[in-house]
């Protein structure tokens, strides 16, 4: 064990698991898209963006209104997927390294980053496959060389890379994916490989097919015609981005061909269906106003994220607007639901089956984030974080109920926000309810003394404040979109 005190905080309603037979356990296809702004869909309100299919299965689905990433950006939130557990226990708080940014502008030392899971962890498809499913990665990866060392036993195109190599039109550089011809796009093959091995898969068994697509994360690069169809819709307020635009639809459309093959071979009534995106939007990209900042920033923007849940006959279709999940909770609520044993070893995530199957409408909980590292600022001017240089600096969040508060390290500043009034963290609320603050505070430092979340505290010696407002000043009379 790479920590030293175990959290387990699962099992949240009942510890006997829903299912039992193994006749009765569900096929399991779990589409992640990577970057994809908590509103960047019709079914969370958007009327620039086009996804008629996933608002189709959003509208069969129980839709998580605050649903959380399990970081705010990509290798730590997908750790956190795969193992229920926090980044303090497996370690990767970033896509490395740690230590991102001007060093002039840096004032710690940040914590050291693990790029990949280790080999003790125990993965969400590991335990799948105990139960005798056969499993599929197909797209991004991002937490090893292989997915397959991982609990998966095929692998299409996952590796270490956050990003596609040589872009989303062929030849691009992947060495689980085929060449394709000149000009395809990864995003329809990767389905096609995908649509492959549900056609050739031994149907007695279930099947477990984790669909991590690589879009929408950068580079931008869409088809030219959908470029052309958004570029003559134009803009939806702030919203105006034809290029990202055509990626999402497109990416839908691939969605929706493997729904249609589900529904065409009478599998939809038999397969749990989630639907999720890895951390928030760029902000610049697309703003998800009214929420603040985006990928990489510990404000709602990067962090909270679109989920719907869908299973018929088992989960009731509607609107959750209470429950907060976040992606460390899908391994044990995962086990309860197909009446597996845990893992034996801590984990951080709780057993919400109780909201998706209808017996209750929230859970009692708060959510924490640590993250001792550095994240530069990807838009100086439109990042909207704390400070223009760093979409993230060293600190901590908690939330409870309907109380936030952030903890930074460098200057050991507290900010204080109530969502409830204040959803775009514009207003810190911390001279007016200290004692709230003192609460929250006092939890957040027990949680990290539990997971022996340590605090960086050395100097960094490279650190020139004189340099580091000359750098700021640069930085802002740069032209940012």
């Amino acid at each position: 064990m790479r920590r030293l005190l175990p959290l387990l905080i699962c099992l949240l309603a009942s510890s006997a698991p829903f299912f039992i037979h193994a006749a009765d356990r569900p096929n399991i296809l779990f589409i992640l898209a990577d970057d994809l702004g908590w509103k960047d869909t019709g079914f969370m309100g958007s009327d620039y963006f086009e996804t008629p299919n996933l608002d189709a299965l959003a509208a069969r689905s129980l839709i998580f209104k605050q649903a959380y990433a399990g970081a705010a950006n990509c290798a730590p939130s997908r750790a956190c997927l795969m193992t229920g557990q926090q980044s303090p226990r497996h370690g990767i708080y970033t896509v490395s390294p740690s230590d991102r940014g001007n060093p002039a502008t840096r004032k710690l030392i940040p914590t050291k980053n693990i790029d990949h899971l280790d080999d003790e962890d125990i993965t969400l498809a590991e335990l799948i496959k105990e139960l005798g499913y056969q499993t599929c990665q197909a797209g991004k990866w991002h937490l090893g060389d292989d997915s397959r060392t991982q609990g998966f036993d095929r692998n299409i195109g996952g590796w270490s890379s956050g990003s596609p190599k040589g872009g989303y039109f062929a030849p691009w550089d992947n060495p689980f994916l085929d060449q394709g011809e000149d000009g395809e796009y990864l995003t329809d093959r990767i389905t096609t490989e995908a649509l492959t091995w549900l056609k050739e898969r031994d149907e007695k068994k279930p099947f477990f097919l984790y669909l991590p697509y690589y879009a929408v994360h950068t580079p931008l690069q869409a088809k030219p015609e959908l470029i052309e169809k958004y570029k003559a819709k134009g803009a939806r307020g702030e919203v105006d981005n034809p290029v990202y635009a055509g990626m999402v639809e497109n990416m839908d459309t691939q969605i929706g061909r493997v729904l249609d093959y589900l529904e065409d071979q009478n599998l939809t009534k038999d397969t749990l269906i989630i639907f999720s995106s890895d951390n928030g939007g760029i902000r610049s990209v697309a703003p998800q106003d009214p929420l603040r900042a985006g990928k990489g920033s510990y404000y709602e923007g990067g962090i909270r994220v679109p989920m719907t849940v869908a299973w018929p006959g088992h989960i009731k279709p509607g609107i959750n607007q209470d429950a907060m999940v976040t992606f460390i909770d899908w391994l044990p609520t995962m086990m309860s639901l197909l009446g597996h044993r845990l893992p034996d070893r801590p984990l951080d995530g709780i057993d919400f089956s109780p909201v998706l199957l209808g017996k209750q409408e929230s859970v009692d909980r708060s959510l924490y984030y640590h993250f001792p590292i550095y994240l530069q600022a990807y838009n100086p001017k439109r990042d909207d974080g704390r400070d223009p240089l760093f979409r993230t600096r060293p600190g901590s969040v908690i939330r409870k109920g309907d109380w936030k508060l952030h903890e930074y390290f460098e200057d050991a500043a507290i900010e204080l926000y109530n969502l409830e009034s204040d959803i775009g963290e514009t207003n810190n609320v911390i001279t007016e309810h200290p004692e709230e603050a003192k609460k929250l505070y006092e939890e957040l430092k027990a949680w990290r003394t539990s997971l022996d979340a340590g605090v960086p505290t050395q100097s960094n010696p490279e650190y020139d404040p004189v340099a580091a407002a000359d750098f700021l000043i640069q930085s802002l009379n740069k032209k940012g979109r």
